[in-house]
């Protein structure tokens, strides 16, 4: 019962959590961060014992999951050059760069640990920037961090379960690594569209005998990316790209028919779990930090000591992280500005160099997936206690935190004057699919046939036919109590339903068609699309 207790409480915080953020101005995480700290204060003494494999599998596979499912794919595409160096190139120089620095700042920290550390800090959360800037921050910005937290996520976390298996055998071949982390990254991939691609089958199936009940293809969903993680593990691959992959894929086969009731329930079910699980994440590592400062001076005589000389390592290595990053945003920048400056595309050059480049460093935020992925370091290396684990998560905890109050101090500073333009682009795109699908709607209803019946229902037809296709006219009038009125009111209700439901299902085939064809983003079709689910939610069962 003591551990039933203790999730609830948990979870009733992160709720609590939220309306405190609301009304203190301090990003989501660290009013978390706060709560967990309170709480695991001696006067009430709220412990949680983790298992870094259970943390490790319960947390990471959901997000990395839902993050690849949101992702907007075309702006993917459209920044591939930029966002791969920052999630690729930034994460190797990261890993090589500060894991020298660490090493040499505190020896006692292994060469392969210390690389298993910077590996582990790299991954960046787009979330709680967005959160801190309210989103200011330019679109084309905005989407690079949310393209590299998403790719960078994947590559430091498989870079640093490298790392931890090198420091655990003791042996390291660069030429063996780079080959294994090919096979490792591609397998990973391929299991997970395999894998989400046979239940987009497996659900298809299910729908086309009627079985399209929205619980069970919502519980099919949350299943995938734990066993699309397991699965890659098995196999030798990488779970953690097989879960993104999974999610991405998943986009796609979201657009099967019939699944309104599922997409509504499913965005819902998403919705909270991400918040939840966000949130104890951080409220973890709240409750963890007075254990964490306690191991970290239990070899010392003094406590405060120590703890000023801990802290000041933290300040070091978040230091080289953010000089490490300036560096090769800056040198990443130039670059890129040269090659769209000579291929005539000129968006992201929209915000001053400096600033831009600046943004993007400040904007590095370090979040869940770092804390999760440190926390999943394990107890033992063979028989012996592993090195310096306590003084990681502490490591790790002080950076999350003090890229987080970084930003809460930077990102304003440097958005000042800055207005953010209407995105034009999105806002025309939106407009265009309405247009569209409405003109889609009106051909569908125009095309309608007329099925064998009296005069009286062909009328009746026309008339409501008019109705919708105008979608002006009020609702249909208030009904006396007599039986022909009711049966009347009864007919003109269904055949209005059919009618609306054929209409909103053209709407729907002409949207996922400008998809097919890129006319369209990702945002505007998930933004159209939920309006369209929505509407015919609203008609209810139709038969």
């Amino acid at each position: 019962m003591q551990t039933a207790y203790t999730v609830l409480i948990m979870l009733m915080l992160v709720s609590v959590s939220r309306l405190v953020g609301r009304v203190i101005p301090l990003p989501l995480p660290l009013v978390q961060i706060f709560a967990g700290a309170l709480l695991a204060w001696p006067t009430l003494g709220l412990h949680v014992a983790l298992d870094p494999e259970l943390f490790l599998f319960l947390f990471l596979p959901p997000l990395l999951f839902s993050d690849g499912w949101r992702m907007p794919k075309r702006e993917l595409w459209r920044l591939r050059g930029p966002i791969l160096t920052l999630a690729v190139g930034l994460v190797l120089f990261t890993v090589v760069g500060a894991g020298y620095f660490i090493h040499w700042l505190l020896p006692s920290i292994p060469l392969p640990v210390a690389f298993a550390l910077a590996a582990v800090l790299s991954p960046t959360d787009a979330v709680a920037v967005s959160a801190i800037s309210r989103n200011r921050l330019p679109t084309p910005l905005m989407h690079m961090l949310q393209g590299e937290a998403l790719m960078n996520d994947a590559s430091g976390l498989v870079t640093f379960k490298f790392a931890l298996a090198a420091a655990v055998t003791g042996v390291f071949s660069l030429a063996n690594a780079s080959v294994t982390f090919v096979l490792v990254a591609v397998g990973g991939l391929a299991v997970g569209v395999a894998l989400s691609w046979l239940v987009g089958r497996l659900r298809s199936w299910m729908i086309a005998r009627g079985w399209d009940d929205p619980a069970t293809h919502v519980v099919f969903m949350l299943l995938l990316p734990f066993a699309a993680y397991v699965l890659a593990e098995r196999l030798g691959a990488s779970g953690i790209l097989s879960a993104v992959a999974a999610g991405m894929m998943q986009s796609w086969l979201d657009l099967l028919p019939r699944q309104t009731s599922t997409r509504l329930l499913n965005r819902s079910v998403w919705s909270l779990l991400e918040f939840a699980f966000n949130g104890l994440i951080f409220l973890l590592l709240g409750l963890q930090l007075p254990d964490i400062i306690k191991a970290v001076a239990s070899h010392e005589t003094s406590l405060w000591p120590t703890l000023l000389y801990r802290c000041l390592d933290v300040v070091a290595i978040f230091l080289v992280l953010l000089v490490l990053r300036f560096i090769w945003v800056q040198s990443i920048w130039r670059l890129s500005i040269l090659l769209r400056r000579l291929r005539g595309k000129g968006e992201i050059t929209q915000v001053p160099t400096a600033r831009s480049c600046w943004l993007l460093t400040v904007g590095g935020v370090r979040g869940a997936v770092t804390l999760a992925g440190v926390m999943s370091v394990p107890l033992l290396m063979g028989t012996d206690i592993f090195p310096e684990r306590d003084l990681l998560i502490f490591i790790a905890a002080g950076v999350i935190l003090l890229s987080l109050i970084a930003a809460c101090v930077a990102l304003p500073l440097l958005l000042r004057g800055i207005e953010k333009s209407p995105d034009d682009k999105r806002h025309n795109e939106v407009r265009d699919a309405w247009r569209k699908t409405a003109e889609a709607a009106i051909h569908a209803l125009e095309s309608e046939e007329a099925s064998p019946q009296d005069a009286s229902q062909a009328a009746l037809a026309v008339e409501l036919k008019a109705r919708i296709m105008s979608e002006y006219r009020h609702q249909l009038e208030v009904f006396n109590d007599s039986a022909e009125a009711q049966a009347l009111a009864f007919q003109m209700d269904l055949l209005e339903r059919r009618l609306r439901l054929k209409a909103l299902r053209a709407q729907r085939l002409e949207l996922y068609k400008l998809s097919r064809h890129h006319q369209i983003g990702d945002d505007v079709l998930r933004e159209v699309l939920a309006e369209l689910d929505l509407s015919e939610a609203n008609l209810g069962t139709v038969k």
